[in-house]
């Protein structure tokens, strides 16, 4: 197998230096502000195992670039809001790297640099979602 011209960890490094990241502490603060929408990028089992973000919009990140693009069939609505939008993953390695993606894009985002487990660390709430009915 051939070497990879750019590892993972280089691609977040690069990221991480040219877009806005803000730390788990300040992301705590920012709870329940009307401006602020937090989005969870993480896979429906991390939201359901771990938690998310009281109010945090999901947007699972393969799905990302077509839903924040306006003229793609697939936009969701809570994107094209004139809201500061936060992005978050586990640790903020695919954060940074969507971020930086929507930063090419010319969409306005940034992310907490620590990602949920910082969020967590720091004390931030937790919510879990509700408990599927049995069928």
């Amino acid at each position: 197998m051939p070497g990879l011209k750019v590892t993972s960890a280089e691609m977040v490094a690069r990221a991480r230096a040219r877009i806005s990241e803000i730390s788990a502490g300040e992301a705590t603060g920012l709870v329940g502000d009307p401006e602020v929408v937090f989005v969870d990028l993480r896979d429906l089992r991390e939201r359901q195992r771990l938690g998310f973000i009281p109010g945090a919009f999901h947007c699972p990140r393969g799905m990302l670039e077509f839903w924040v693009d306006p003229e793609s069939r697939y936009f969701k609505d809570v994107f094209g809001q004139q809201k500061r939008f936060v992005f978050y993953c586990a640790s903020g390695w695919r954060s940074a790297l969507s971020v930086a993606v929507l930063d090419d894009m010319g969409f306005p985002a940034e992310h907490i640099r620590e990602g949920f487990t910082g969020w967590v660390e720091q004390g931030g709430p937790v919510a879990f979602p509700e408990p599927r009915a049995a069928r």
